[in-house]
């Protein structure tokens, strides 16, 4: 069994990386630059992309909860690099736990051998967060599926060597399919790049599929929706964990500030105020980083259950998951926006790093489900009793 945190060995190169490829390089990571960026390609060849991936395809076989620590180093440096590397877990989850043996090793050896990217697209422009209003098709014609649709935001797609398409049964409406689209597939258009307003290191596109033809060995096994929402455990939990990074870095940025200002004869960082402001600082970011680790736990003990696949499917949606990304996106929030105050005027234009750390940490708590979206989930699948269900 794993240790519940990375190795030294790979935690040191995360940091390494971090030092020199993120950290004083906010102006360029923050320019919306042509995605990728070469710094992904650096950070390949240093043998740490997709470190989820298992050890029988050639992956290091790291788990989520070891995933905490390097998503929190990572994000440090640059949330939206974080996010790159680690967003193609939410495909890959599902191909890992739902694809057939041949479809697994074909897909996820060489991104753990070589790098690479996978993308989702479940996300529509009138089906944000009712998925099963999505409208994209998959239609069966001679051996295989016809893919025709056009999905709205999806991360990594513009570079990814594989889609996993979220798209309603042609043959009967009510049921969906997840289904592996190659990047390179005849009827694949990027029809734009989102211009976000944080993780801007990172890029998120809108996409059309017009008579896609895939083979039926690349349709995933079972419900699409159902797939899509055990994957987003991953990367949900991920997503929170980002906060993390970022608030670490907006304390250090104060910490920094305060001991340069000066205040009434003497430094900020003498002052009581200031300092309950940085103590409180410390502890969200002490328990998030115990509810992302809690959380991670629960999506691993599944993971390593024999019968994973299963098991996922019996339990959907993980408490432990949504309430780490709410929790990460509100205490987040609540740090960046100290962390800007404490600045004062400065805090509220591009001039400093704190401007960029405030918008990156906006995203924790809209991508993957708004926390009004989530809230909803949770009060209808874990507060409502069961027998008095919808």
């Amino acid at each position: 069994m794993s240790s519940p945190h990375p190795s030294t060995d790979m935690l040191k190169q995360i940091r390494e990386f971090t030092r020199t490829e993120l950290i004083g390089k906010h102006e360029e990571l923050d320019a919306l630059s042509e995605a990728p960026l070469p710094l992904y390609d650096t950070f390949t060849k240093a043998g740490l992309a997709n470190w989820w991936l298992p050890p029988e395809l050639g992956g290091r076989g790291l788990g989520l909860e070891e995933s905490v620590d390097i998503v929190s180093e990572l994000s440090y440096g640059d949330a939206g690099v974080a996010f790159t590397t680690f967003v193609s877990i939410l495909g890959t989850t599902m191909v890992s736990l739902y694809g057939s043996p041949e479809l697994r090793e074909r897909l996820l050896a060489p991104m753990a051998r070589e790098g690479g990217f996978c993308a989702t697209l479940g996300s529509e422009a009138a089906a944000g967060s009712e998925l099963a209003k999505i409208t994209t098709t998959a239609t069966r014609e001679g051996a295989g599926l016809v893919i025709s649709g056009k999905k709205f935001f999806s991360s990594n797609s513009g570079f990814a060597d594989f889609l996993v398409v979220i798209a309603r049964s042609g043959d009967d409406p009510d049921e969906h399919v997840a289904v592996v689209v190659p990047r390179d597939s005849p009827g694949v258009t990027i029809e734009r790049r989102w211009n976000m307003i944080g993780l801007r290191s990172s890029g998120t596109y809108q996409v059309s599929l017009d008579g896609c033809h895939v083979p039926m060995g690349n349709v995933l096994s079972g419900s699409g929706l159902r797939l899509l929402e055990i994957a987003l455990n991953a990367s949900r939990i991920l997503i929170a964990t980002t906060a993390i990074g970022v608030a670490r870095c907006i304390r250090d940025l104060c910490m920094e500030y305060g001991k340069r200002k000066s205040l009434h004869g003497g430094k900020l960082v003498s002052n009581q105020v200031f300092g309950s402001k940085l103590a409180d600082m410390e502890v969200g970011i002490t328990v998030m980083r115990d509810v992302c680790r809690a959380a991670a736990r629960d999506f691993d003990t599944l993971m390593k259950h024999p019968d994973a696949a299963g098991e996922f499917l019996r339990e959907g949606t993980l408490k432990s998951a949504i309430t780490a990304k709410m929790f990460c996106g509100r205490t987040g929030w609540d740090i960046a926006s100290t962390g800007s105050e404490m600045f004062g005027g400065l805090g509220y234009t591009n001039e400093l790093l704190v401007g960029k750390l405030v918008r990156d940490m906006r995203y924790v708590s809209i991508v993957e489900g708004g926390d009004d979206v989530l809230r909803d989930l949770l009060y209808k699948r874990f507060v409502i009793p069961v027998g008095k269900r919808g």
